[in-house]
């Protein structure tokens, strides 16, 4: 946890912004789940320790820790954004379950190497990729 504080105290600093408490209680929290998560599960979590921690706070501090890199939007689910912490994480694909939400992760050399195939012979240079796939996970078959 130390190498992402850092990391996200830098990046504040850059933009002229402080690491206050409830940003780094936003943060800590993120790592602390392993887990996809959208503003209102992470709202959820960190009330049941700090109840001065506001939803407002962690709707304006997500777009800062993913700016910082430390988080990407990975996916968009029933309307609502859907956040995972990918620092030190290597990309992956996502099977999303259409009936029960369910989000299953899976290995991405294959697909990534097919895709950088096709994306050099169109001269085009990949900086993020963000793959999922629909459908029923094997309990809701």
């Amino acid at each position: 946890m130390k190498k992402e504080k850092e990391l996200y105290r830098d990046f504040l600093r850059s933009k002229n912004l402080k690491l206050t408490k409830p940003r780094l209680i936003i943060m800590e929290a993120v790592f602390e789940n392993h887990e996809h998560f959208n503003v209102d599960d992470l709202y959820e979590q960190i009330k049941k320790k700090h109840k001065n921690v506001s939803r407002a706070t962690i709707y304006r501090t997500v777009p800062l820790l993913v700016e910082s890199g430390l988080i990407k939007q990975s996916l968009r689910c029933e309307s609502k954004d859907i956040y995972e912490h990918t620092y030190g994480h290597e990309n992956h694909l996502h099977f999303i379950c259409e009936k029960c939400g369910k989000i299953i992760e899976s290995g991405f050399n294959d697909v990534a190497e097919l895709i950088d195939t096709l994306a050099e012979k169109e001269n085009f240079k990949i900086s993020e990729y963000n793959l999922g796939a629909r459908g029923l996970c094997s309990d809701c078959q």
